[in-house]
């Protein structure tokens, strides 16, 4: 697995800034000294007048999915509100459009083809399922529009009118099942997963890593979306006594199923098994309830507890804008990124226009991710550390481990397709 060498942070991002606006206004990018014309930023008829831009927001904020997603509309709209206030793009104010895809990936795909050709948008930061995404690629690829997608996923896609700004698999999957090898001495796992496109493909390749490891999957469920009833797994869980249960469970699924895991006796806290999740994140387990997740391990790039500059000033705003008992997730993080990229993408085209979009992304660096520095690939995907937490009785994690580099987006790996 290739990574990247350690980056030199510079002097500035060692202090921390006052307040959210101070650290955004101070490293808010391109000085705007003059607004160019709408004529020369705008050459395929986007939603873009003299002093506004329009963007879509698409996320489910009804149905299972809704426990997931509601936190990446409300990083998207944090950054939107940070990136105004901060000058805009190309001295453009952004208004956004909301849809909702309503759990549903048909209705994605409809609400992808509105927002693009009859609203225009410059870009549209949505979906959270691979279901949701592939429904709308076609739709992206064919209108030719700009998707930022937040979402940890299987990999084993590229698209150059999609941004991933999450985790693909070699750096949270491959990463994780190494981690609890080396460090729990595992040899069995049990896989659980949703039964969609991500938990399927994403165990198809854990699967394939345990086999390569010389290791041994002991069992491999998966139950459709909004799925309640876990007490025959649990039950099978109880029998095969694996190592580790490596977990793909998503939206209100996951509310279900780690309360009744609980119910039956199952204690993560003394790791017989181990849980180690690929889908948990603070966001869930708002819903879940602490104390019944306590002590199981979850694979992201990104915890609200990480300790540096730019995460402090980030959860101060967000908690500002959403309220003090709000919590941060993974992919409400990287949901953040995504109209922070889109910006600098434009900026440093000059431009709106998605084409010319196309070949500025690769190399965009962002330094005020609250993960750390992160940089887009050309194959559109983030340099990215790999982080296991722990989880606490209160809803938050304890970081245990952190790739010492950053690690490069490969979604298609070798041997793994």
């Amino acid at each position: 697995m290739k990574r990247l060498n350690t980056f030199k942070l510079s002097s500035w991002r060692h202090a921390l800034f006052a307040t959210a606006t101070a650290f955004l206004v101070a490293h808010a990018g391109v000085t705007q000294a003059a607004v160019p014309p709408t004529s020369e930023v705008n050459t395929t008829g986007l939603a873009v007048t003299d002093d506004t831009v329009t963007v879509g927001i698409l996320h489910s904020i009804t149905g299972t999915m809704a426990i997931s997603e509601t936190g990446s509309t409300q990083a998207e709209k944090l950054a939107i509100k940070q990136i105004n206030e901060s000058g805009g793009v190309l001295g453009r104010q952004i208004k956004y459009i909301q849809e909702d895809g309503a759990s549903d990936w048909p209705t994605f795909a409809e609400k992808s083809r509105k927002l693009l050709l009859r609203d225009k948008v410059a870009a549209v930061m949505g979906c959270w399922t691979s279901a949701s995404r592939k429904a709308v690629l076609p739709v992206f690829e064919q209108y030719n529009g700009m998707l930022f997608y937040p979402t940890f996923y299987e990999g084993l896609e590229e698209s150059p009118n999609v941004v991933y700004t999450g985790q693909e698999a070699t750096q949270q999957i491959l990463a994780s099942i190494d981690w609890v090898v080396k460090t729990k001495g595992a040899k069995t796992f049990y896989l659980l997963g949703s039964d969609y496109i991500w938990p399927r493909t994403s165990m198809k390749i854990a699967r394939k890593h345990i086999d390569k490891l010389g290791l041994k999957v002991v069992g491999e469920e998966y139950y459709p979306l909004g799925h309640t009833q876990f007490n025959s797994v649990i039950n099978k869980v109880k029998l095969k006594k694996p190592d580790v249960i490596f977990a793909a469970v998503v939206g209100g699924s996951n509310v279900a199923f780690y309360k009744q895991v609980n119910a039956a006796g199952i204690d993560w806290t003394k790791e017989k098994p181990i849980m180690l999740t690929i889908s948990v994140t603070e966001d869930e387990i708002l819903g879940i309830g602490g104390e019944n997740i306590v002590g199981a391990y979850a694979s992201m790039k990104y915890f609200q507890s990480l300790d540096n500059p730019n995460n402090a000033a980030f959860v101060k705003a967000f908690k500002e804008m959403w309220g003090d008992d709000i919590v941060i997730g993974d992919v409400t993080q990287a949901a953040y990124l995504g109209p922070w990229i889109w910006k600098y993408a434009v900026e440093k085209a000059g431009s709106f226009d998605v084409d010319k979009l196309k070949e500025v992304l690769p190399g965009i660096e962002l330094t005020i991710a609250p993960e750390g520095y992160v940089k887009v690939h050309e194959n559109h995907h983030l340099w990215s550390k790999a982080r296991i937490a722990r989880a606490r009785t209160d809803g938050q994690f304890d970081v245990v481990f952190e790739s010492e580099e950053l690690i490069e987006p490969d979604p298609f790996p070798a041997g793994y397709q």
